[in-house]
């Protein structure tokens, strides 16, 4: 479960993420990425390299505003920063001793997804399998037109 569950939570946010529209998917993601970058603030265990790390997340955030690969930049910044908690600083979650490491799975998901472009998983699905409403799951093969209605 240690890994699996980080994985479900990554998917899950991912999924939840596709229900907002364009550009405001993005900008949220900016929001949210450099909220994560100021986690460890309140007692990390690094002394003043957490400082310098919530200014190069910010900084990171700032610019993917207008940028999923800034995103990304700053979610696998924060993976890193993870794995490094988890093995000598303080637990995201002080009183949940694999906190950080559950996140240093989770964000990968997530930072995956945004240097991809941040999609809408649900227009990715309807691309993918047509929009026919024809209930069957087989995706046509490219450059098939639709079956008829």
């Amino acid at each position: 479960m240690t890994i699996v569950a980080p994985i479900l939570i990554g998917v899950a946010y991912v999924c939840l993420n596709s229900l907002i529209r364009e550009p405001h998917r993005r900008r949220l993601n900016a929001v949210m990425v450099a909220g994560a970058g100021a986690a460890y603030l309140s007692g990390g265990g690094f002394g003043l390299w957490e400082f310098a790390f919530t200014a190069v997340v910010t900084y990171c955030a700032y610019r993917g505003l207008d940028s999923w690969t800034f995103i990304g930049i700053a979610w696998l910044l924060h993976t890193a920063w993870d794995a490094l908690h988890h093995v000598y600083g303080n637990p995201i979650i002080p009183f949940v001793e694999h906190s950080s490491l559950g996140c240093a799975i989770c964000d990968p998901v997530i930072a995956v997804w945004c240097l991809v472009g941040g999609p809408s998983v649900v227009e990715v699905i309807r691309a993918r399998f047509g929009r026919s409403g024809s209930g069957d799951a087989v995706p046509r093969p490219e450059g098939q037109p639709a079956p008829p209605r």
